[in-house]
């Protein structure tokens, strides 16, 4: 009798196990189809936006872009772990721990190079460079295009070499910015690269104060206008 209840619990407890795994594997698989398709619908409206006639070219493209944000997320979550790894082993002190975290950092960046690289490669074999820069700005939210428009619109007066040196450190920042883990994170290397532009117009003499006030107000103003116009015209 003793023999025969001891199985019984040693079943249910067995059972129990396995609709735990069973339910952890279908927990599992549900996340992975959500991301799957998260990654892959904001893959298809960069490519939309490409004109690639070829269907199955276009379809290999949107895989390219998925497959990138799926790898990047990979290095992202591993980097993660493996801070929290070091931050639980309490055989570090700060300084030990620090040197340790400054490795993972520099092993990500490394990875994320590397990836990046390979991924550049992979789209200009199928697409033109201007379609390889639209998947870019793509995957930044047209930042580079927006802030470069944006500066040339408050200063015009800029000269030629000053607009190139001002793209030149958009395009570095987009760089950073596409492999980055977070919307925040990309505009974060954006607004680093803005400090550098504004740096260097100012040591140009260009006083970034007094042009962004009117800058500002110029955009109220358009604002303003824009409001009015839609109050008469809903008259």
């Amino acid at each position: 009798m003793f023999q025969f209840r001891f199985l019984s619990i040693t079943s249910l407890l067995l059972r129990f196990v396995i609709f735990g795994n069973a339910q952890n594997v279908q927990d599992t698989s549900a996340k992975e189809a959500a991301y799957t398709k998260v990654i892959t619908e904001r893959a298809d409206k960069i490519v939309q936006k490409l004109e690639v006639k070829k269907e199955k070219k276009a379809l290999k493209v949107r895989d390219l872009i998925a497959n990138q944000y799926r790898n990047l997320n990979d290095i992202h979550e591993q980097k993660k772990n493996s801070i929290l790894a070091l931050k639980s082993n309490t055989s570090f002190n700060k300084e030990q721990l620090t040197a340790e975290i400054q490795k993972v950092e520099q092993k990500t960046e490394a990875d994320q190079n590397i990836l990046h690289e390979k991924y550049i490669k992979s789209l200009s074999k199928q697409l033109s460079d201007t379609q390889v820069e639209a998947v870019k700005d793509g995957m930044t939210y047209n930042v580079l295009p927006n802030t470069y428009k944006a500066y040339q619109e408050m200063l015009p007066d800029l000269t030629k070499e000053q607009k190139k040196q001002i793209l030149d450190y958009l395009t570095e920042a987009r760089e950073h910015a596409m492999d980055a883990e977070s919307s925040d994170k990309k505009h974060a290397w954006f607004g680093k690269y803005k400090g550098k532009i504004n740096n260097y117009l100012s040591a140009q003499g260009v006083d970034m104060k007094k042009a962004g006030q009117e800058w500002e107000k110029k955009i109220k103003a358009a604002e303003s206008a824009k409001k009015e116009a839609n109050k008469t015209s809903g008259q």
